[in-house]
């Protein structure tokens, strides 16, 4: 729609759901509800934790195992974050929940499987008189129901009470894959610290010692083992917030079932090493490797669907007038993304690449939350967040406007423009001392339309900005020189604008061309 004042409107703000405060007295809330109350009593929680599985590990290995256990199995750890926090790149959620994941699973989930597993094995051996046997037992069966629990307990706790954070399925294979990775990481302390000492015992050194076979089975070979587990039971939990808020059944089956998958990979894998030696890498060739595979496509496909809604979603506010044409495209693309935030970082310094980082963050987490919107999935504060989000954008503007200009610009795909219908003379159309006009005046020194040959590949965006007092995609005069004639704008076009524009446009809805931007 038309604005009329340089300040597009804010959305309605709708009442607070249970009303003002009865008799317009706020209610102090309990002591116990205060956030940092909160936050502090998580966080001494799982510093218990890691101090607790810290002094267990330590017995177990000796402080000498425990260094060297400490030193290689944090080798995979960078690798393995990135890798997640490439898949978030799209929306990416806070690092606060990234690191609650992380040490809920190195700390809390660690300390749960150690002595649940630990109880567990010693009762059924008791029972059954059988210490082999409930080594096995506890190995391929208790262990993945502790384990895979315990590490669900986390994407749970955040698809809960960071519900804003949790809109999809990346997000949950994120949280997820954080977990895991922490749990891995103390884990392979534990396993890598135990070989050590089995090593100081037997004399045994290089690469014939159980050091380096544990390292390469469980670092090198299978360092994703664990995170492919849990990631199952995040796929379940991520499509769960997809689900509209009052399909219950769906939203509580469809975690249980990821869970339940999880479980059973889990299984399968700690049962592979009682087949033999080729029996686990048949496990590990026929199942492992193609299901960590397909589950990278469908995040990967996942994120890229993401981008698709952020450049179907936004248009909508694009006509409003909240932000520029160009921006949907932009935003849609993480090559545009970076250039965006290299191009501001350049020229204004680290400050504002770390603004324009911020308004394609908001600007996904609107796209996301009008088509949660559009399709009756969002919630009662659909419009008090759809305000908040958009006074965010509206605040940083001033420097991410610009940046995210010049990222779609660079970006846009070469468009070829046809030949005009009217007959064309010499190599380019007319030649090349002059273009001429109606009643055969010259319009400019040089060559055809645009900034080269006539009726080439040249840019929409000539000399000035298309966003600015006279915008290039408009009604206004066309200047002697200045590339455009009667309405036509030859080479790159998107956005839209009044005025005619030929070649591929933006108008709202799904972009006509194909996906070129990855």
């Amino acid at each position: 729609m038309a604005i009329s004042s340089p300040f597009p409107p804010s959305p309605p703000q709708p009442p607070h759901p249970g009303g003002g405060p009865e008799g317009g007295v706020l209610r102090h809330a309990h002591w116990w509800q205060h956030r940092w109350v909160r936050y502090g009593a998580l966080i001494t929680l799982l510093a218990l934790s890691g101090l607790v599985i810290l002094a267990l590990v330590r017995e177990q290995t000796g402080t000498e195992g425990l260094l060297v256990g400490l030193g290689l199995a944090v080798l995979p750890v960078p690798l393995l974050v990135a890798a997640f926090r490439w898949l978030d790149r799209v929306e990416p959620g806070p690092w606060r929940n990234l690191l609650f994941a992380f040490a809920w699973g190195a700390c809390a989930a660690a300390l749960i499987a150690i002595i649940a597993n630990s109880f567990a094995t010693r009762w059924i051996a008791t029972a059954t008189a059988d210490p082999s046997g409930a080594d096995t037992l506890g190995a391929t069966v208790i262990a993945p129901v502790v384990e895979e629990s315990a590490k669900a307990a986390a994407v749970l706790l955040v698809f809960l009470f960071r519900r804003r954070d949790f809109t999809g399925i990346v997000d949950g294979v994120v949280i997820a894959g954080i977990t895991a990775t922490g749990f891995a990481f103390t884990e392979n302390i534990l396993y890598l610290g135990t070989a050590f000492g089995t090593d100081q015992l037997t004399g045994d050194s290089g690469i014939a010692s159980v050091t380096a076979a544990t390292f390469f089975v469980r670092v090198v070979m299978s360092p994703f083992a664990h995170p492919l587990f849990t990631v199952l039971t995040g796929i379940g939990f991520g499509v769960a917030a997809l689900s509209g808020e009052r399909q219950h059944t769906r939203r509580v089956l469809l975690p249980l079932s990821g869970l339940l998958l999880a479980m059973g990979m889990h299984a399968l894998w700690n049962g592979s090493s009682s087949f033999g030696e080729l029996g686990f890498l048949a496990v590990y060739a026929a199942i492992m490797v193609p299901a960590f595979g397909l589950l990278t496509w469908l995040v990967v496909w996942t994120r890229q669907r993401e981008l698709r809604t952020v450049r179907e979603e936004l248009p909508a506010y694009a006509a409003a007038g909240w932000i520029t044409p160009a921006e949907p495209f932009a935003l849609g693309s993480m090559r545009a993304r970076r250039l965006a935030r290299v191009h501001a970082g350049r020229h204004l310094g680290r400050p504002a690449a770390r603004v324009v980082a911020q308004y394609e963050a908001y600007a996904t987490s609107l796209a996301f939350l009008r088509h949660r919107g559009r399709q009756g999935r969002a919630g009662a504060d659909f419009l008090v967040r759809e305000g908040e989000l958009l006074n965010e954008l509206w605040r940083r503007k001033d420097v991410a406007r610009p940046a995210l200009d010049h990222a779609a610009r660079m970006t846009a795909p070469p468009v070829r423009m046809p030949p005009p219908p009217w007959p064309a003379y010499g190599a380019y159309g007319y030649g090349q001392g002059q273009t001429y006009g109606p009643q055969g005046q010259a319009y400019g020194p040089g060559q055809g339309y645009g900034q080269g040959p006539a009726y080439g590949l040249s840019p929409a965006y000539g000399p000035s900005p298309t966003y600015g007092p006279s915008p290039t995609y408009g009604g206004r005069p066309h200047a002697p020189g200045d590339g455009h004639r009667n309405g036509h704008t030859p080479g790159y076009g998107y956005g839209y604008e009044p005025g005619h524009l030929p070649g591929y446009g933006y108008p709202p809805g799904p972009h006509p061309s194909a996906d070129p931007h990855q």
